[in-house]
């Protein structure tokens, strides 16, 4: 038994106490394991925490202090719906503003022009023609998913795949699907995928993540299996890495400080250097069980935000606001290593 389930042994709450819905969603209404980890530290603060899903019509979200987005993984095909949901949810984290530019992979472009190195991506809307290279390796997905559902790989001297990448492609769009398409990051099988976890604009823990994406798309769905169905292993990431983290998380329309929680997920490129992936600030899977002390951590952010005012976004979020140019500046990962 770990610290963080002795601790959840214990509750010590008071009819005062800080209600907090931790926001989930019908396939695993009583929350992933990862994100239950954070019931015992709540409590022991004096938070009363619980699992709500989010589109549970009976709920009252006036009724809490603060909801916090964690395993809502069933909102890709009704990203409207739980836009609108969240819209109505008086205190939310991450916000509402925020939820809406992240959850279309598109704020990538933004990010790209503020500065922030990017993987190199070809955006086809619906209807738009594309012409499959002759050579190379590609991936094909949505620009509104999670866990890479709906996702492939295509090896183009193949041409088997490169049909079924042309295929892939034209069923996105025929469901009405903006489309990535991106050179496949090889040193992803090697070295594999570095997400940089941030609770309350501060750098917690870093985990190695194994390649996910081994060949075309077959439909797979690892939305709701254990870790994603990955390899995880908690690292140190370098210095450069924790620097582009930062200047991704200062280019985030209305700043870093609206964020309870924030994954930056890294590639290296050809020459090593770091290149964002994505960046996650929806729901995502902050791997708390990999790194010691990370739910406590998590756990002091949550209750912190119950005492105080979300703050108000400076700026417009939304595909029509401009991105500003984000120089390189210090890096607030502390614990970063070289």
């Amino acid at each position: 038994m770990d610290e963080e389930e002795r601790v959840n042994e214990q509750p010590r709450l008071d009819r005062a106490a800080p209600r907090v819905a931790l926001v989930t969603c019908a396939q695993v209404p009583e929350l992933d394991a990862d994100s239950r980890r954070l019931l015992g530290p709540l409590a022991a603060r004096g938070v009363a925490a619980e699992p709500v899903v989010w589109d549970d019509p009976t709920v009252n979200w006036a009724g809490f202090d603060l909801a916090v987005v964690r395993s809502c993984w069933d909102y890709v095909p009704r990203r409207a719906e739980f836009l609108a949901w969240a819209q109505g949810v008086p205190r939310l984290a991450n916000p509402p503003e925020v939820l809406a530019w992240n959850t279309d992979k598109r704020y990538l472009r933004e990010l790209a022009a503020a500065g922030v190195p990017v993987v190199p991506t070809t955006w086809v809307a619906p209807g738009q023609p594309w012409t499959v290279p002759e050579r190379g390796e590609l991936v094909v997905k949505p620009a509104v998913s999670l866990a890479a559902l709906d996702s492939g790989r295509y090896r183009l001297g193949d041409p088997q795949q490169r049909r079924l990448a042309v295929q892939h492609l034209r069923r996105l769009q025929a469901a009405g699907r903006v489309v990535m398409v991106q050179p496949y990051v090889h040193a992803v099988d090697t070295d594999g995928e570095t997400a940089l976890v941030y609770l309350s604009g501060r750098f917690s823990h870093a985990i190695r993540k194994g390649a996910v994406l081994d060949g075309p798309d077959t439909g797979v769905d690892r939305r709701f299996q254990h870790d994603g169905g990955l390899d995880l292993r908690l690292c140190r990431p370098t210095v450069a890495q924790g620097r582009v983290a930062d200047r991704v998380l200062a280019a985030v329309p209305g700043g870093p400080e609206r964020l309870l929680y924030a994954r930056v997920d890294l590639v290296p490129d050809l020459d090593g250097r770091p290149l964002l992936m994505e960046l996650e600030l929806t729901e995502p899977q902050l791997f708390l069980g990999h790194a010691p002390g990370a739910a406590d951590r998590l756990a002091a952010a949550i209750t912190a935000w119950t005492r105080q005012p979300v703050p108000s976004p400076p700026v417009r979020f939304g595909p029509q606001a401009g991105p500003r140019a984000v120089p390189a500046r210090r890096n607030t990962a502390h614990s970063v290593g070289s």
